[in-house]
């Protein structure tokens, strides 16, 4: 059986350094810290939680708020909560995932329970209701995504601003003057979801500048959604050439719905999605894509949490900026070629 003297020698460190790291009673270096932590999973060491729960007052439990809606893509949600999971793991913490749409009374419930040692929230909104909840919280607390009004708080995301710019740009460059959004499902705006909003801000402004014909469509997460929003689009804009889709729902049937308006990828319209990578090279033609890098913003996120808990971080908001990887779907118009 391993005990903590093993972790201690196999770390260079002594045990009651070991013992201070799995408490937070005493400041340990993020050296020292991230050593112990590699020597107990390299070892297996598994302490007692019941007894280290009372001596530290910690549940060595992440909670992660993520609302299961009908309008969200479940897969990639699914993948910050798998990437979340695995950073917690690292650091010695299990996730206890909380899927109902609960508002700030959940966060109060969390709270108020000590279910919990830190708190991240998803799908958060532009003008968040739970922002004075999360204020208030006596416990570490990090968002993943950004409301308008962030200040005392910590989040992380993609800078999506960033990334709706990137989009324009590369067809821009690529030629083209006319390029459409085939955005996220109507009620994913109205509810005024951060993400959404930011990246349709990048988008209209650089096309703006770049001088691009722009056009953006809310389109419903089903095949007839994307049916119908196809065909307003090529009814009222057929000279769109450039097409980026912001909704991974509907990437599955886009070819054959495309291919449906004679239009041909990428010798008739450019596509570029905003989508984990393995689902953009799963296609007939891989799609140029803006990664959603589930994992890196999983893992941020809990180090953030964990530096709360130890005492070690002040409120700050740091976003990824966007990656670009151009595949086969994207090229200049027919026009140019």
């Amino acid at each position: 059986m391993v005990t903590i003297a093993d972790v201690a020698r196999a770390a260079g460190v002594s045990p009651s350094t070991v013992s201070y790291v799995l408490s937070g009673k005493r400041t340990i270096s993020e050296t020292t810290r991230r050593k112990v932590h590699r020597s107990i999973r390299k070892l297996g060491y598994r302490p007692n939680a019941g007894a280290r729960a009372l001596a530290s007052s910690r549940t060595n439990v992440i909670a992660l708020v993520a609302p299961l809606r009908t309008d969200l893509n479940v897969p990639v949600v699914m993948q910050f909560v798998g990437a979340t999971a695995a950073a917690a793991r690292a650091h010695d913490h299990d996730v206890l995932l909380l899927t109902a749409d609960e508002g700030a009374e959940g966060l109060d419930r969390v709270a108020a329970s000590a279910l919990a040692d830190a708190i991240l929230v998803m799908d958060v909104e532009a003008t968040e209701p739970r922002v004075p909840v999360l204020r208030s919280l006596e416990r570490p607390a990090v968002l993943i995504g950004v409301p308008d009004d962030c200040a005392g708080l910590t989040c992380v995301d993609l800078d999506f601003t960033a990334a709706g710019a990137a989009c324009v740009t590369h067809l821009a460059d690529l030629g083209h003057r006319h390029v459409a959004l085939i955005g996220p499902s109507p009620a994913v705006y109205r509810r005024g979801t951060s993400y959404a909003g930011r990246f349709l801000r990048g988008f209209e402004r650089e096309a703006a500048d770049r001088g691009v014909r722009a056009a953006a469509l809310a389109c419903v997460p089903t095949y007839d959604g994307l049916r119908d929003c196809l065909d307003d689009l090529f009814a009222r804009r057929p000279a769109v050439t450039g097409l980026v889709v912001h909704n991974e729902a509907v990437l599955g049937p886009l070819l054959s719905e495309l291919a449906r308006h004679d239009r041909r990828v990428p010798l008739d319209v450019s596509v570029l999605a905003v989508c984990p990578p393995d689902l953009a090279r799963s296609h007939e033609v891989p799609l140029t894509s803006v990664d959603i890098p589930a994992a890196e913003l999983g893992e941020l996120a809990v180090e953030l949490a964990m530096r709360q808990l130890d005492g070690h971080a002040e409120p700050e908001v740091r976003l990824l900026p966007p990656r670009l990887e151009v595949r086969g779907s994207t090229g200049p118009p027919a026009a140019t070629r």
